[in-house]
C-alpha cells in the first residue's frame, strides 16, 4: 500500500469480509511483514476497532463485534447495494419499512463527501408485483419469534387464522389445539411472508403464511432437522408455491370453495391457500390468459380476481363472449 492511512483501510475492509484471517495471509495480501500487520492491528485496536488476536501455528485475527459502531468503512460496490437494498426495503413486517428510511438516513450522514453524492444520485422506485393486491402486514415480534424458532431447531407452536384443526370440548368451553411444526425456513413470495416446516400434526412438507400466526410460548423441544424435498429450500418453493409452473400466463384467484376441494381440481404445481370460511386461494397458470380465465370459471363457484390485470381483462372478455352466446 502507498499510504499507512490507506493500508489501515485495506486491512479493516478484509477483517470485515469474513470472520477470520491467518496472519500470514493478511500479510500477503497487503504486501507487508507479519510484524507490520501486527502494528496496524494496535492501531485500529486504539481507533475503537475490537481485533482479536489468537497465537500460534493457526493463530491469527478476527474483527470480534463491539458495543459501539465504529467509523463506517464502505466501498462503491457495496454503497450501491445498501442504498438499493434500503431505498427498496418493502418487506411486509410492521414498522420496518419506515425504519429503513431511517436507517439509510443515518448511514448517510457518516459517509465520506464522495459516496454520500452517490448514494444521492440513486433514486430508486420499487413498483410491486400487483399493485392491486393488499400487501398482509406480519407483526415484526411474529416473524423474530418464528425465526428463532427456525435457528434454535425447536417446534414452534402456534394458533393458525383460517385453520382446520377440530376443537376439543363442544360449548363455550371449547378450544382448539394449536399447530405444531418443526420450522425450517422463513421466505418471501408474492409480497407475502411464508413459514416452510414439517406438519407434525399431519406428517408432511407444508407452507404457513407468517401474518396469519400466533405464535405460542414457551416453544417445543428441540428436533433433528429433516431433508428438505428437491434438496434446498429454493426448488422446494419453487414448486410448492407455483413459480415453477411452466405456463407464461400465470394469475391469482379467490374461491368460494373449501381449499381441500380445490386442491382436488387445481393444476399440478397450482398454489392453494386456505383463507378460512370455506374460502380459498389459488395461484395458476395456463397456455394463454383467455384460457387461465376458462379455466377458473370452471371450479363453478363464486370468485374474485386478484391479479395481474391481464387476467382481469380476460375474466371481462370471456364474460362478454358467453353471455353473447346466448343473447
Amino acid at each position: 500500500m502507498s499510504t499507512p492511512s490507506g493500508r489501515l483501510l485495506a486491512l479493516l475492509s478484509l477483517l470485515q469480509s469474513r470472520r477470520d484471517w491467518p496472519g500470514d495471509v493478511l500479510a500477503d495480501r497487503l504486501g507487508v511483514s507479519p510484524r507490520t500487520v501486527r502494528r496496524d492491528v494496535d492501531r485500529l485496536r486504539d481507533l475503537g476497532y475490537p481485533v482479536h488476536a489468537s497465537k500460534g501455528p493457526d493463530g491469527g485475527y478476527r474483527l470480534d463485534a463491539g458495543a459501539h459502531m465504529p467509523p463506517l468503512l464502505l466501498d462503491d460496490e457495496q454503497v450501491v447495494a445498501l442504498v438499493v437494498a434500503l431505498r427498496t426495503a418493502s418487506t411486509g413486517v410492521t414498522g420496518v419499512d419506515e425504519a429503513a428510511l431511517r436507517a439509510l438516513t443515518t448511514v448517510r450522514q457518516v459517509m465520506p463527501a464522495r459516496l454520500r453524492a452517490a448514494a444521492d444520485a440513486l433514486e430508486v422506485t420499487a413498483v410491486a408485483r400487483h399493485p392491486q393486491r393488499e400487501r398482509p402486514q406480519v407483526a415484526a415480534d411474529v416473524l423474530l419469534a418464528v425465526g428463532a424458532a427456525v435457528r434454535a431447531h425447536e417446534v414452534l407452536r402456534f394458533d393458525y387464522e383460517g385453520g382446520t384443526s377440530a376443537p376439543v370440548g363442544d360449548g363455550p368451553d371449547a378450544f382448539r389445539p394449536p399447530r405444531r411444526a418443526e420450522p425450517h425456513h422463513l421466505v418471501t413470495w408474492g409480497g407475502r411472508w411464508y413459514l416452510v416446516g414439517w406438519d407434525l400434526d399431519r406428517a408432511d412438507w407444508r407452507t404457513f403464511r407468517v401474518d396469519r400466526m400466533t405464535p405460542r410460548t414457551p416453544s417445543g423441544p428441540r428436533f433433528a432437522p429433516r431433508d428438505l424435498p428437491g434438496g434446498d429450500v429454493s426448488t422446494f418453493v419453487a414448486e410448492r408455491l407455483g413459480r415453477a409452473l411452466p405456463w407464461p400466463c400465470v394469475g391469482e384467484v379467490e374461491l368460494d370453495m373449501p381449499a381441500d376441494d380445490v386442491r382436488r381440481w387445481a393444476a399440478r404445481g397450482a398454489l392453494v391457500e386456505d383463507l378460512g370460511g370455506g374460502r380459498a386461494g389459488l395461484v395458476q397458470g395456463a397456455w394463454s390468459w383467455d384460457a387461465l380465465a376458462a379455466t377458473v370459471a370452471l371450479f363453478g363457484v363464486p370468485l374474485r380476481v386478484v391479479g395481474p390485470v391481464e387476467l382481469r381483462d380476460a375474466v371481462v372478455r370471456l364474460s362478454a363472449r358467453l353471455g353473447a352466446a346466448v343473447a
